[in-house]
């Protein structure tokens, strides 16, 4: 297992090498000016100084690898510092953002916390309702409570978020005045009142997002666990006397957890992407809006930042993945 996790990380550095090369490219040919939003008044010499300034304009074979340096070496650099006060990163040229002219990684260390709160929550929240309601519908096959599931799950990853998300916001904030309609990110949880107040008004974006992530891991589970009720090792496990609790907590559901592991997995970088059409409709600053504005905005840094963050996590978490097929089936090795 050891030297599979190595290999997969050597192959790693190669794709996402092409990866980045492939996202910067595509970017980096996309129309878009920097200057296009600044005032008519400043004149166009001024304006190509501000491009050179900021690397717009230089050869694909020169940006590129600076864009990979800043972001392998200098952000890290930056990140060190922070946390033991060291001085590493002294005079290096960080990532800029063309819209806000501060560093990308910094926009994006202030919006995480926001991101996590919610969209975090609400997939640990999705994943402990689901998994529960899988197994039982499986087990209870076409029982009231696995139509009941199964009616509320096609429901549930039917609705888009932009109508639910609406729809919450009506009944519970407009017509019954329970909850905020809109996030307020400035809040800070310093005591229990804060902490309350923090909890009001995650609970719609929370239950919109965990509707969605909770009808399809449930199905999914539903699904792996009925492949293997069927099995032969299960009428063996029942004919030996074992209990019918260890005979599906313990045998049925480790092996029906593997591909629900994929989609778990493969599903918590969304968590650090955000939920875009979520945060915009309850306002959470969060970094799906951040990716929305700089798209708006043409702001190529920042999108192709977010972008290859997003596809570091995505390659990590099918790595973990497929390590944790290991762990659940003791069948599966890789030598």
């Amino acid at each position: 297992m050891l030297t599979f996790t190595i290999r997969r990380l050597i192959l790693a550095v190669p794709t996402l090498l092409f990866i980045s090369l492939v996202i910067y490219s595509l970017l980096e040919f996309a129309p878009g000016d920097p200057m296009a939003n600044m005032p008519l008044t400043i004149p166009d010499e001024v304006k190509q100084q501000m491009r050179e300034a900021l690397g717009v304009g230089q050869p694909i074979w020169i940006s590129f690898p600076k864009w990979l340096y800043q972001f392998f070496i200098v952000e890290p650099l930056v990140l060190i510092d922070g946390i033991f006060g060291s001085t590493f990163s002294e005079g290096q040229q960080r990532i800029i953002s063309w819209q806000t002219r501060s560093p990308v990684m910094d926009i994006v260390a202030e919006r995480l916390p926001q991101t996590l709160w919610v969209v975090g929550t609400a997939y640990v929240v999705a994943i402990l309702i689901a998994l529960p309601i899988g197994i039982y519908s499986a087990y209870r096959q076409y029982s009231v409570f696995d139509q009941a599931g199964t009616f509320v799950a096609m429901v549930g990853y039917s609705v888009p978020p932009f109508f639910s998300g609406v729809l919450v916001i009506v009944i519970f904030s407009v017509n019954l005045g329970w909850l905020p309609s809109i996030y307020d990110t400035t809040l800070e949880v310093v005591d229990w009142e804060t902490f309350k107040l923090q909890l009001k008004q995650m609970i719609m974006p929370v239950m919109v997002l965990a509707l969605q992530i909770t009808s399809q891991i449930s199905r999914f589970m539903r699904a792996s666990m009925l492949d293997n009720l069927k099995q032969d090792y299960v009428r063996t496990a029942r004919a030996k006397g074992m209990s019918e609790w260890t005979v599906v907590m313990v045998h049925v559901l480790r092996n029906s957890m593997i591909p629900v592991v994929t989609v778990i997995a493969l599903g918590i970088p969304s968590i650090f992407g955000g939920a875009i059409i979520t945060e915009q409709v309850f306002k959470v600053n969060g970094i799906g809006q951040l990716l929305i504005t700089a798209i708006q905005a043409n702001d190529l840094p920042t999108v192709q930042t977010l972008t290859f963050v997003f596809a570091i996590l995505i390659v990590l978490f099918n790595l973990l993945a497929d390590v944790l097929y290991g762990i659940l089936d003791p069948r599966i090795r890789y030598d």
